[in-house]
């Protein structure tokens, strides 16, 4: 169904309903109208990465990981997994009359915000803190998730518009004051190229951007719908509207926080202040024609849908789709390439699967489900931990497995989570020849508005980029008593493990939350099978360092676009068992809206592997300040030890013009030039 075709049927449902009618559909909790035979639908669904809160489906790796794999069109194929366990799930619970929250095909995925700050606990639902890679990301998480055909297999939404990012505990009154350069520059390019993509719906933020409540903003709404074409939904963050009123405090009633939210162009409420819609019309605060225009589009998707068709679209898909074995392979295959080694000191790694050896798995996240997950997740019929990924990797090896330590002191209060368990993974690592120390966090510590605060986290933001006191100690003493340390870190953003890391362990593995099969993942890692190709889609930083004030939304000092100083690990970063060449860079088409350039990439390492190709633009213009360097173009390409081949990287003329302080994008005086490889200084150089 084309959208003109959708915009009939939508107008033609909506044109019989009375004005309360038509108010009630703006709700997320939409009745059923029976006597036009439309039944009940709840907009709210959760895919941040699989199917979430509706019971059993493939649980996939955590966003910031699938950023890390530098492979839009892997995740492109997760998403289009994800749209079909959805309809799966969606066709079984419409049969049983079952209408309710989490069952519909509105999912509000991706979350596309830029993770300029890594102490942000919501951090880890992102794409990461570049703009590019989040756009190109998101761009195919959508079209996966939406398919290609004439009906939406299931809608997106990108969220949380505009320039949100923490902090929580702040989130329902901040204001975030941003320049129009930073906005244009940083915050605002990946929602633009997700609209282009035909993104179904965009959520708008708790916070205020300059002033305005953003479920409520003229500026940003104008933005959305007039200069990009936005021809979707709007929907307010859950809460969001009634913050309007009780925590910005912009207007004096709920009443009147509903009617500015629908006036701005907020079709769906999230919440329950759109009950007060009614009371709005009658005081004249609102018209019908805003509502019916607003009915008209939330029916618009539904129509897209297929929900009024005589014979629903993807009513085929069986429920034997969910948690599938070909999608649980697709979530293992994705987890291996979202791990990002970052230290392998002498080749200590990989390990020998084949050698007889005492292996200890210790640590809190060693035997943790919670730190396989993340948050915003569904329930998997099958986990791998750590220590169960080990043991299927090494079958001839002792294992020994402690966790030695929680997550975090005082937070949990499971059973095994008393503080003092330090002994038990000493005693494990001491007598082992090879240690694998299993540390990081989980959604209990690091993730949305916890609503606690103790020496660790702040309602969900860290506040610190060390891990907790209690696996720091567990890290001292393993260290001091076993030799041969690898550590597998599991957490939503980067973490300083120290000097004892840094200069006892022979080996550190970031593994960000890598969803169901991780263990199994990380574990094929460790043993050679599997080749690390993962890059850091953030910065890593040094605890300590002198980051801006969190509430600080310039941009001035953070990414690796902004940064002046010599980070930790820089965005782009990751090692390999393999090596890689590149060579002969060559501009094969060129337009005024893109080129294409293509560089020779060799495997000239030991093993088979993956090259990840980044390719950054340079530029500088005396009418402003411009980033360090933009990475503008990735491309991806598995090569067997000894292999070349010729690969494209498509590069859209949008990432290559400087931003000047009115926000405006343009070419720069100071010329551009591409630099090609592996990091952001890539051995290659062109000049265009």
């Amino acid at each position: 169904m084309d959208l003109s075709a959708a915009r009939r049927t939508a107008k033609a449902l909506v044109s019989q309903m009375t004005p309360e009618e038509k108010m009630s559909q703006l709700l997320f909790e939409a009745p059923a109208i029976d006597r036009l035979g439309i039944h009940a639908y709840n907009w709210w669904n959760e895919a941040c990465h699989g199917v979430a809160r509706a019971g059993v489906a493939t649980v996939f790796p955590q966003s910031i990981g699938m950023a890390a794999s530098f492979d839009p069109a892997l995740v492109g194929e997760v998403a289009a997994a994800i749209a079909e366990e959805g309809r799966a799930k969606y066709n079984k619970a419409a049969s049983h009359g079952d209408r309710g929250i989490y069952k519909g095909l509105t999912f509000w995925a991706p979350n596309i915000n830029i993770f300029r700050d890594p102490r942000w606990g919501r951090g880890q639902e992102t794409c990461g803190e570049d703009p590019f890679l989040t756009a190109e990301i998101a761009r195919a998480y959508i079209r996966g998730l939406q398919g290609d055909g004439a009906f939406l297999k299931a809608a997106a939404c990108a969220k949380h518009f505009a320039a949100h990012s923490g902090p929580e505990r702040r989130r329902h009154g901040f204001d975030a004051v941003v320049s129009e350069k930073d906005l244009n520059e940083t915050y605002l390019p990946a929602f633009q190229k997700t609209v282009e993509a035909g993104v179904a719906g965009v959520m708008g933020a708790y916070n205020r951007t300059n002033g305005e409540p953003c479920c409520a903003s003229p500026t940003l709404m104008k933005i959305l719908r007039e200069q990009w074409g936005f021809e979707g939904y709007f929907v307010s963050d859950c809460g969001a509207i009634g913050d309007i009123y009780e925590g910005h405090h912009v207007v004096d009633s709920l009443t009147e926080a509903a009617a500015a939210a629908l006036n701005a162009g907020c079709e769906l409420n999230c919440g329950d202040a759109y009950r007060h819609l009614c009371e709005a019309y009658e005081e004249d605060l609102i018209t019908e024609a805003e509502i019916t225009a607003a009915a008209e589009r939330l029916f618009t998707i539904r129509a897209k849908l297929g929900e009024f068709e005589p014979q629903r679209p993807f009513s085929d898909i069986p429920y034997s789709a969910v948690s599938c074995e070909a999608h649980k392979a697709l979530s293992l295959k994705m987890a291996e390439e979202t791990l990002v080694l970052l230290e392998n000191k002498g080749g200590f790694l990989p390990l020998d699967p084949t050698k007889k050896q005492k292996i200890a798995v210790v640590g809190p996240t060693a035997m943790n489900i919670w730190s396989l997950e993340g948050n915003y997740n569904g329930h998997a019929d099958e986990y791998i931990t750590l220590a169960d990924g080990i043991r299927r990797a090494f079958p001839h090896a002792q294992i020994t497995v402690a966790d030695g330590a929680p997550v975090c002191d005082g937070v949990r209060g499971r059973w095994n989570d008393f503080a003092d368990m330090t002994s038990e993974g000493v005693a494990a690592a001491e007598e082992a020849d090879v240690t694998i120390l299993c540390l990081g966090l989980d959604r209990t510590v690091e993730g949305e508005e916890l609503g606690f605060d103790n020496a660790f986290t702040d309602g969900g933001d860290r506040k610190t980029l060390r891990l907790p006191a209690c696996q720091q100690v567990l890290v001292e003493q393993v260290c001091s008593v076993c030799e041969n340390v690898a550590v597998v870190v599991l957490c939503g953003s980067c973490a300083d493990l120290g000097e004892m890391v840094r200069s006892k362990a022979k080996a550190v593995l970031h593994a960000w939350y890598p969803g169901a099969l991780g263990g199994l993942a990380v574990a094929n890692v460790l043993s050679g099978k599997v080749s690390p190709s993962g890059k850091l889609p953030i910065t890593f930083y040094r605890d300590g360092e002198a980051l801006p004030p969190m509430e600080t939304y310039d941009m001035a000092g953070r990414t690796y676009r902004f940064l002046q100083s010599e980070p930790l690990y820089p965005f782009g970063y990751g090692l390999s068992y393999t090596a890689f060449a590149f060579s002969d860079p060559a501009i094969t088409a060129s337009s005024d809206a893109s080129l294409t350039c293509k560089v020779s990439v060799a495997n000239v390492g030991r093993c088979a592997g993956r090259a990840v190709v980044q390719c950054y633009a340079v530029f500088s213009d005396s009418r402003t300040t411009t980033p360090n360097r933009q990475l503008c173009a990735v491309a991806s390409v598995q090569l067997a030890q000894g292999e070349t081949r010729r690969v494209a990287l498509q590069i859209d003329r949008f990432w290559l013009k400087a931003v000047l302080p009115d926000g405006s994008r343009t070419d720069p005086d100071g010329g551009v030039t591409l630099r090609i490889g592996e990091g952001q200084n890539g051995s290659l150089r062109l000049k265009l």
